[in-house]
């Protein structure tokens, strides 16, 4: 069995924690949906208010999962798809590239990065 630095777990740990809370998976979730979303949308689509869901963006922005664009007074929020593709990689990192998947009672988990899948489908471009 693959051995994982304590240093990696560690850092698995503070970021599933973090993304263990519904609201914040939500923004997530919107943001994943469009190019960027200003606050205002973002505690409309939550039905919270915009303390609320300015103290999960502000979690999330620290740990480097978002961020933000100011417009004169407002701020207009975007996933950062490197740290995605970090977060992954972190899971995985162990793990070799034919067998990165975790397995679930019906659910399967699998990671590959773009050059893998265009391998395995073609240009990324045809994919997307």
């Amino acid at each position: 069995m693959p051995q994982v630095p304590e240093s990696a777990i560690k850092s698995l740990v503070q970021n599933f924690k973090l993304l263990s809370d519904e609201t914040r998976l939500r923004i997530l979730f919107y943001l994943s949906q469009t190019k960027e979303l200003h606050v205002r949308a973002l505690c409309d689509l939550l039905q919270q208010s915009q303390p609320a869901v300015s103290h999960h963006l502000a979690l999330l922005r620290v740990s480097g999962l978002i961020e933000p664009r100011r417009e004169g007074k407002h701020n207009f929020y975007h996933i950062l798809p490197d740290r995605f593709e970090g977060l992954l990689d972190l899971v995985f990192s162990n793990i070799p590239s034919g067998e990165r998947h975790i397995q679930f009672d019906s659910h399967l988990l699998s990671f590959l990065r773009w050059e893998e899948l265009g391998a395995l489908w073609g240009t990324q471009e045809e994919i997307t």
